[in-house]
């Protein structure tokens, strides 16, 4: 994550933060009055943005997509404090597509064959789970939306717009923008783009933190762990087993319940 804090001493690449956000908020905004969730969320076409703006913008299409959002939110009418796990959220969607691309394959995007176009799938999911997970978590916590609800929404609408539109846009994009000299790895110096600790370990961590925050923070807020049951391995071989209800704290939720995973996201993509 080092290039993240390193890409801005380059001039080019604020200016590729401020272009990504503008964009971005640009077609956010006339999407504000196609709610999904009344001053949550609304269809989003412009989510395609972080993403195809990730993987040739690197770090500054990540900047670019949580300022983005920002705008998007205060000029739309929807800001208040879950704007701000927006931004976190949306940050992701911009952080990991380059990052998970950079580790799968040496190949650039745009020329897609069909393992290109399953890389590009995968990354997207990955990155749209991880935005979903993230702002479900953060206002589910603040008790706006419960995250069974909004975490999956927007993963869902993240994906499918970028799924969708993605394919069409990068290759006439990306073509232009590599003929322009400003894809962010010919932007910074190869000394300031980090390539990962542990990217591999990382990579399964973060499959891990996704998948299991998005079930278990379903499984939670919907109250499921009430009818499940743990077994506790005991002395001489004795087991016990009780609901899962009776073994949780008092007053245990999803901001609680999804921490250590939340944690784990964190550290999977500082590593990465």
């Amino acid at each position: 994550m080092r290039e993240a804090i390193t890409m801005w001493k380059y001039t080019r690449m604020v200016v590729l933060v401020a272009l990504t956000a503008a964009m971005y908020a640009a077609v956010l905004i006339p999407f504000k009055l196609l709610p999904i969730i009344p001053g949550i969320t609304e269809l989003r076409p412009a989510n395609v943005f972080p993403v195809i703006c990730s993987l040739m913008f690197g770090p500054a299409g990540a900047w670019g997509a949580a300022f983005g959002n920002l705008i998007g939110d205060l000029m739309g009418g929807t800001y208040g404090l879950g704007s701000y796990f927006g931004m976190v959220g949306n940050f992701l969607l911009g952080y990991i597509p380059y990052r998970l691309w950079r580790m799968l394959t040496s190949k650039e995007p745009g020329a897609w064959s069909p393992a290109m176009l399953a890389r590009y799938l995968y990354v997207t999911l990955m990155a749209s789970i991880a935005c979903g997970v993230t702002v479900g978590w953060g206002l589910d916590t603040l008790g706006l939306v419960p995250f069974h609800v909004l975490a999956p929404l927007i993963s869902i609408n993240n994906f499918v717009t970028a799924a969708i539109l993605g394919p069409l846009l990068l290759p006439v994009l990306y073509k232009r923008v590599k003929q322009w000299g400003l894809l962010y790895h010919d932007v910074m110096d190869p000394a300031d783009l980090s390539r990962g600790r542990l990217p591999h370990l990382a990579h399964v961590v973060m499959v891990l933190a996704l998948f299991g925050g998005l079930y278990a923070g379903v499984s939670i807020s919907l109250g499921l762990n009430e009818e499940a049951a743990r077994t506790i391995p005991l002395l001489f071989g004795l087991e016990i087993t009780a609901p899962e209800s009776l073994l949780m704290p008092a007053g245990a939720s999803v901001g609680m319940g999804l921490l250590p995973l939340m944690v784990l996201l964190l550290i999977a993509c500082l590593l990465i």
